[in-house]
């Protein structure tokens, strides 16, 4: 039987703006999907850029169009330097996961600015991109969309546990994949080391020497989103309207914030993945040691970190693969993790 072999570029730009993820990567299938990531890099964001993501929630229709054709073109001009830079020459597609401004799937909508059709023109060659807006169309989250990926690259563990911007779990339920956004995590700890002139809390460090505040813990623990059943995701917004007034109302050192946030993160992991099993852990937050001890001791699990290139890469790697699959026009968001509708093949192609 012959091998069917595939290489592709994925991006994935996150909410805790670390910057650009790229990967180059090579697919292929014989009775089912294997990977090899080949090459990839984080390009940081500019002080500028950083500005303008950040504050794009707050600006016109118009100008996120206009915003939307400029990053597409930035994301083009990335991939350009990281062809040349790799000497990529085999190269099927790329897929673009794009910046998410807006996400309100409760109200029907979500944004993912990167103009798709920018991209493929400055890189000439086939892109995809926009991968959740037919799911929130189809009554979906439109996230999490990686546990297609999870379920077909990643099957031998109990749950894949992605620490990012914000933490999200995927799992098989009798042969059902369940998953959800469980809490914030980077985002939230990288404003408060901001605070400090950081760009993140090393290692979980700081937090280590914290003290608890178990008052704001109890009211972090007590938020509504934490009792709704899946599916159900999280967006910036939330972190806004909820995690930072919550934070600046008390009067509380850094330090301290940034330990009773972190309980506050592995108290929600404890609670959502069943104790004693294996449990994948990637994402920037896997890096934060004290974080991952408190998780552990609290929810007995078996712990593995993956070698960097998959900690640090895998949704980019994934978002690569939902392109693969758009274009075989095979299911890439499933109904049972989204709520949508039904299951679909999504992603706009260019």
């Amino acid at each position: 039987m012959s091998v069917k072999i595939w290489h592709a570029i994925g991006l994935m730009s996150g909410t805790s703006l670390d910057g650009v993820d790229l990967v180059y990567v090579k697919f292929w299938f014989d009775n089912r999907y294997h990977f090899e990531i080949l090459k990839a890099d984080t390009l940081k964001y500019s002080d500028s850029w950083k500005n303008e993501l950040k504050s794009a929630f707050i600006k016109k229709p118009d100008e996120l169009h206009n915003l939307s054709l400029k990053y597409g073109l930035f994301l083009g001009e990335l991939i350009n330097d990281f062809i040349s830079k790799n000497k990529v020459v085999a190269l099927d597609f790329i897929a673009s996961h794009g910046h998410t401004i807006f996400h309100k799937p409760e109200q029907g909508f979500t944004l993912q600015i990167g103009d798709g059709n920018q991209i493929a023109k400055l890189t000439k060659h086939k892109v995809v991109c926009d991968f959740r807006w037919q799911d929130v169309q189809l009554g979906g989250q439109g996230a999490p969309l990686v546990p297609i990926g999870d379920a077909l690259l990643f099957s031998n563990y109990d749950y894949c546990l992605n620490l990012g911007g914000f933490s999200n779990c995927s799992f098989d339920d009798k042969g059902t994949r369940i998953a959800y956004d469980i809490c914030p995590v980077n985002i939230v700890l990288n404003y408060l080391a901001n605070k400090l002139d950081l760009d993140y809390d090393d290692r979980g460090s700081l937090a280590k020497t914290g003290i608890i505040n178990n008052v704001l813990l109890n009211e972090l623990n007590a938020l509504p989103f934490y009792q709704q059943l899946a599916p159900k995701s999280l967006g910036f917004e939330f972190v806004v309207n909820q995690i930072f007034p919550l934070l600046n109302k008390y009067n509380l050192p850094i330090i301290d914030l940034l330990r009773t946030y972190t309980e506050h993160i592995a108290q929600q992991l404890a609670q959502n993945l069943r104790a004693h099993k294996s449990v994948l852990v990637t994402g920037g937050g896997a890096y934060n040691q004290f974080l991952i001890k408190r998780f552990k001791e609290l929810s007995h699990c078996e712990l593995t970190l993956p070698p960097s290139d998959i900690i640090e890469f895998k949704e980019a790697l994934i978002f690569a693969f939902l392109g693969l699959l758009r274009l075989e026009n095979k299911v890439n968001c499933l109904k049972s993790v989204t709520g949508a509708s039904k299951d679909h093949s999504s992603g706009k192609i260019f």
